[in-house]
């Protein structure tokens, strides 16, 4: 029994487990993540109170040439403009540097905001299990631990039918460029397969972050979905430009989805 949870990405105790670490870091990626960690430090000092990679890099299943850098800093206070204009001009930075990565994106939040009560299911679970401490005092040692639960469906992936307006924009703007709507493709593929996963998350009664494994999950309860998951799956890795994928995940999937996980988890609760 103790085996078959630990493979489904919980610890002996039914909790989520904290996937990636430093060690797990592939070879060719370790000069980004070192470039990054020193240019953290110069750009928020003493302000900055940790920071965190996340994703294929510290799991170590990254590509080179076609895996991004994946950050997380908290800063001892609410970020300003300029602190968030710093992180842009590190990403860009980062990106043009090193070849073996595709992009690098920098989120940003204040200590206080990543532990408060309405963060405590989405953004805190999200540093509890996701991130793999950089630098700094790991904000894991104040937060609960996670089960794969419903609240914790609800609160991470409950707000899909209030993205979807926002992504039929962004599909518009990108009309006329191939390489937005594939970047639009890489994005939205991922994010939809994994709220199909945490729509069944529960009943599966597991976590992983493999795309592929979460298709199959979702398409053990909704096989007359699998297919358009699992092509998403796909595309969320190996993206196209094709706006009929994304014409497709705003007109037929993603409304479905988000009609099916309120009925099941129901929304997810409005922030301030």
């Amino acid at each position: 029994m103790a085996e078959n949870v630990r493979r489904r990405g919980l610890d002996p105790q039914g909790f989520i487990a904290r996937e990636g670490s430093l060690g797990r870091i592939p070879h060719a990626f370790r000069p980004a993540v070192a470039a990054a960690r020193d240019r953290l430090l110069d750009l928020y000092g003493t302000r900055l109170h940790s920071a965190y990679l996340y994703g294929s890099i510290p799991r170590g299943t990254a590509r080179v040439g076609r895996s991004d850098l994946d950050l997380l800093v908290a800063l001892r206070e609410e970020p300003t403009e300029t602190d968030r204009d710093g992180a842009r001009a590190l990403d860009e930075a980062l990106d043009k540097e090193f070849r073996q990565i595709d992009g690098a994106g920098t989120l940003l939040f204040s200590r206080a905001r990543l532990l408060s009560e309405p963060e405590r299911y989405d953004l805190g679970w999200f540093v509890a299990c996701l991130c793999t401490p950089l630098l700094g005092e790991d904000l894991a040692e104040d937060l609960p631990r996670y089960r794969p639960d419903s609240l914790l469906a609800r609160e991470t992936n409950g707000d899909l039918s209030l993205l979807l307006p926002r992504w039929r924009e962004r599909i518009d703007a990108a009309n006329d460029s191939d390489e937005a709507r594939r970047r639009l493709v890489r994005f939205m593929s991922r994010h939809l397969v994994r709220t199909a996963f945490t729509l069944v998350m529960p009943r599966w009664n597991g976590w992983t972050s493999d795309l592929h494994e979460m298709a199959e999950a979702f398409a053990a309860y909704y096989p007359a979905r699998g297919e358009q998951l699992r092509k998403a799956a796909a595309l969320g890795h190996e993206p196209t430009g094709d706006r009929a994928d994304l014409t497709s995940y705003v007109d037929d999937v993603g409304p479905w989805l988000a009609e099916e996980y309120a009925r099941v988890h129901g929304v997810k609760t409005a922030r301030p």
